[in-house]
């Protein structure tokens, strides 16, 4: 009996012991990822230069939420990740490029209990339809089936069951336009900290739901309805008891590939609560399918310009009137220099005279306007070629012949901007191709949005900042690698039928599919 006792104890002796250097030992936690927005259906190919690679301790600061709190956490190993802003697919030696990079520093770290994996989700690459997939296929056959992996994406992200099989945890964005994205980001990694240190693991059950629409974020806004009510449902769902995180994708609509749909996510303990909340968020966006629309008014170019003059002459501020020249625009995927809707401002009457209706357009590419530019003084003329390098589809390169407003060098992405002004029309020419999304993006040119008579810029919805200055708002479907009128695209691989291009198909399964988590 006393040899029992004392056995017993030694017993409980080592397991509190055991308990206690669980408890107090960091975690081990990796951070990786390559992140784009690439779309099929442009003619650009996005090389690796096109890519802001960082290394190491400089990854931390991607994620303002790093202080020495956190940081005191866990034993950190970030080793490459790799952001580029949206454009063509990526050519399948720059993928191969950072993927290897990546395997071979993540091999330094090993072993790791855990991996932030920070991903966009719409990476299209040269011969590939699942390059997120492959991708986090190939880290998982390095860091092993037991190291935990919590995914970050973005809500315009494609989530294949390849990816649902090798993420243990997984969230996006709740918000269009993505103001959440560095708190998603904080709860993916989070997340991760918590099972790690509490020592629960894994979440047990893991459901994955695709639902067959395939709508552009424009069309998806959660400033408006149905977007906002259904996004809303997120949170309560992934804050329930035995839910770890809940996710709803809207998917990648500028992508060729099976891929490209909705999918609804949720992760947790809990089997009941996982699959049933999934469900609800997948029946509850399929019930709003008809009720999705663009988040403002979309017209032709002509029309967008008609209601700009009529505004003028109507107006009582001095609030701009914004039309979003969307078809090429370089932050869902377009290359950015369509010269299309340029070559027809420039024909236009009424802004033929410096007198006219001032119209900043936000912006075209043009590397040999900006060699004359930067040899010529402020005030005086200025020309050369711009636009059409990359897309030439819908019209050539536009010669434009006007006065030097104003210079600009050092843009991370533009590298050198200028402005010229022919007749009333203030273009904004670049050496790269650049989203305006800021008031500072055209203050820096001498330039004032807030006071401007029309903006034009190469943009889907409007961000926050110009939202914020609009006086009224079209968006003009327009020609590019980004076409909101996808029935103009020409999908060849999508899994079909998907609403809307087949708006009369029957209701889809939408039971969730538990993937096995992996061991």
């Amino acid at each position: 009996m006393i040899m029992k006792f004392y056995k017993l104890l030694t017993i409980i002796t080592i397991t509190i012991l055991f308990s206690c250097k669980k408890t107090n030992e960091k975690p081990r936690i990796g951070i990786t990822g390559i992140a784009i927005e690439s779309s099929t259906f442009s003619p650009a190919i996005t090389t690796e230069k096109e890519f802001d690679i960082k290394y190491s301790s400089e990854i931390f600061g991607r994620y303002p939420f790093f202080d020495q709190n956190y940081i005191d956490n866990a034993d950190w190993f970030p080793t490459m990740t790799a952001r580029a802003l949206p454009g063509g697919v990526v050519s399948k030696e720059a993928y191969e490029s950072m993927v290897l990079q990546i395997i071979e520093l993540t091999k330094q770290t090993l072993p790791l209990d855990g991996l932030f994996l920070d991903i966009h989700g719409a990476m299209n690459v040269i011969g590939m339809d699942d390059p997120e997939g492959d991708f986090i296929e190939r880290i998982r056959a390095v860091i092993g089936n037991k190291t935990m992996i919590s995914t970050s994406m973005d809500s315009h992200g494609n989530v294949s069951e390849k990816l649902a099989k090798y993420s243990d945890i997984i969230t996006c964005y709740r918000k269009a336009p993505h103001t959440d994205a560095l708190e998603s980001k904080q709860r993916a990694l989070d997340n991760l900290v918590d099972r790690l240190k509490s020592g629960k693991g894994k979440p047990k059950y893991k459901a994955w739901i695709p639902v067959p629409i395939l709508l552009p974020g424009e069309q998806t806004s959660t400033r408006v309805e149905p977007g906002k009510s259904l996004y809303e449902k997120v949170k309560p769902i992934a804050d329930s008891k035995g839910v770890v995180d809940a996710a709803v994708w809207v998917g990648y609509a500028w992508g060729d590939a099976p891929r490209n749909h909705a999918v609804v996510m949720t992760v947790g303990d809990n089997k009941k609560a996982v699959v049933n909340g999934a469900e609800e968020l997948a029946q509850s966006f399929w019930d709003a399918r008809y009720e999705f629309d663009f988040v403002a008014p979309t017209t032709t170019l002509d029309s967008a310009l008609n209601q700009a003059f009529d505004y003028q002459k109507n107006k009582i501020d001095n609030k701009p009137f914004i039309i979003s020249d969307m078809g090429d625009n370089p932050t869902a995927g377009g290359a950015g220099d369509v010269t299309w809707t340029l070559d027809k401002l420039l024909k236009i009457k009424e802004f033929k005279s410096e007198n006219g209706p001032e119209l900043i357009y936000a912006s075209i590419p043009g590397p040999d306007l900006i060699l004359n530019a930067l040899n010529t003084k402020i005030g005086d003329k200025v020309s050369g070629y711009v636009g059409a390098k990359v897309d030439d589809r819908f019209s050539p390169p536009v010669l434009l012949n006007g006065i030097l407003k104003a210079v600009h060098l050092g843009d991370k992405n533009a590298e050198a901007e200028v402005v010229v002004q022919v007749g009333s029309i203030k273009v904004i020419v670049t050496n790269k191709r650049k989203p305006y999304h800021y008031i500072s993006d055209f203050t820096n040119l001498n330039l004032d949005p807030k006071n401007t008579d029309i903006l034009m810029v190469k943009i889907g919805y409007l961000v926050p900042e110009l939202y914020e200055i609009r006086g009224d708002w079209v968006m003009a479907l327009t020609p590019g690698g980004v076409d909101q009128d996808l029935y103009r695209l020409g999908y060849k691989k999508i899994k079909r039928p998907m609403f809307p291009l087949d708006k009369d198909m029957e209701d889809p399964d939408l039971n969730a599919v538990l993937i096995p988590v992996l061991k």
